[in-house]
């Protein structure tokens, strides 16, 4: 198992501005121009560590904000749809990250550090101070990071489809899993993929996903200090299978819930917003997660446990979620 987490300069650096920083006025420079489309969403820029950064955000909602994390050579156009079928559970923010989609584009783009880095920087200019983190791919491993850097941020972790670690290795053994997730995908994701892909560069993305295939998604799970679901689609080659998720689980907090959609592969926000949108509905309004039999694929609970830190919800004496016994 992994070391334990030691809290690094992200975690300092928001200590250090948290006193100080105030949500920004609309139309300040750090909030950025925005421009407001006919359903109550809106397109604006902010510019993080010197770079110019996009993001969607949807109308504004009671709850904590949801904060939508793309994965590896491709904007967040894709989460849209998930992302629409939450909007009421609290404002919804979709970013490109640094390097990504209609954000500035670098010659070499940031690793996984510098994103979570950088994704703590779109907090910071759009005034959010403690989100729900829903990451895709590798938007989980971005996620999991700000999490284990700045645990006082993330009100909630959403982990759809965690690849990375020993299932993604050798590497050349992740490249076929890559070309089998793709024909395995809804054929519109290629419209939304492929122009992303192309502007992000073929050398770009080959170091991007060398880069999660490394990352120790089990491992960083395991030792998650905020209340996580994960989601798993059961054509999904880039992930483990339930056996193993469900093994590293339970030496894991009580506050991990693991969800198998059946008939969906990697990009789940895509493929299957609605039933995925019920899930983490359900998690987030601490209901039993139950299949949608009007959406596609079926969602079956593998480890049914509730986020508050067991099946009854409160956490332990010190604060802390309870561990299984």
């Amino acid at each position: 198992m992994a070391a334990p987490y030691r809290r690094g300069p992200l975690a300092r650096r928001h200590e250090q501005g948290r006193a100080a920083r105030q949500p920004p006025a609309a139309g300040s420079a750090a909030a950025g121009s925005a421009a407001a489309g006919t359903d109550g969403w809106t397109e604006g820029r902010l510019v993080v560590d010197g770079r110019d950064v996009f993001y969607r955000r949807g109308p504004t909602c009671e709850g904590v904000p949801l904060v939508h994390v793309h994965g590896f050579a491709i904007s967040g156009s894709y989460l849209m749809p998930t992302a629409r079928r939450l909007a009421d559970h609290g404002t919804a923010v979709v970013p490109d990250l640094p390097g990504y989609g209609r954000s500035e584009r670098s010659p070499r783009p940031l690793g996984i550090v510098g994103l979570a880095r950088s994704l703590e920087g779109i907090l910071d200019g759009l005034g959010l101070d403690q989100v729900v983190l829903v990451g895709n791919s590798m938007g989980c491993a971005v996620s999991l990071e700000v999490a284990h850097a700045s645990p006082e941020r993330v009100h909630r972790l959403v982990l759809v489809s965690p690849a990375g670690g020993l299932q993604n290795q050798p590497f050349r053994r992740a490249l076929r899993q890559l070309a089998r997730d793709v024909v395995r995908e809804d054929p519109r994701m290629a419209g939304v993929a492929v122009p992303d892909y192309v502007g992000f560069g073929a050398v770009n993305a080959f170091r991007a996903f060398h880069e999660l295939t490394l990352f120790p998604a089990l491992e960083r799970l395991v030792s998650v200090p905020v209340p996580t679901l994960a989601v798993l689609g059961d054509r999904d080659p880039l992930v483990p299978g339930p056996r193993r998720v469900r093994e590293v689980q339970a030496l894991s907090h009580d506050h991990i819930a693991v969800v198998l959609i059946q008939g969906a592969a990697h990009a789940i926000n895509f493929s299957h917003p609605g039933q995925l949108a019920n899930v983490i509905g359900a998690w987030l309004d601490d209901r039993d997660v139950v299949d949608d039999p009007t959406e596609p694929g079926t969602a079956r609970t593998l480890t049914p446990r509730r986020p508050g830190g067991g099946p009854d919800g409160p956490d332990g004496p010190d604060g802390h979620p309870r561990r299984a016994a």
